[in-house]
């Protein structure tokens, strides 16, 4: 069950990224409450995986796919650069993911 809260928390992130991006561009209201609702679940959703998993590893984990995530979603959506170095950086973190997880 913390594993499921830990991946709500990061597509919630997700979302968060996502009109933070929009909202940046074209302030209103609607984009600002998906950014602030996307971001708040998350929390909500990491809060609630504590009940589960160690804190360390949940946070750890939560931040490192939020973070190669929200790379990677401005990189395909947004048009923000693909360099070689950015793609390695991000197989880095989920390398270092993978194996937090592996070894929890």
């Amino acid at each position: 069950m913390g594993w499921l809260f830990v991946t709500l928390a990061a597509i919630s992130e997700f979302v968060g990224v996502i009109y933070l991006k929009k909202y940046s561009e074209k302030k209103s209201l609607s984009r600002g409450l998906l950014y602030m609702a996307g971001f708040g679940a998350a929390f909500l959703f990491l809060y609630y995986s504590f009940n589960y998993l160690q804190v360390s590893t949940a946070y750890a984990v939560w931040i490192g796919v939020g973070t190669a995530g929200a790379v990677l979603i401005n990189m395909i959506f947004f048009n923000e650069s693909k360099s070689p170095g950015r793609i390695f950086s991000v197989l880095l973190i989920v390398i270092g993911v993978v194996g937090i997880k592996a070894l929890s």
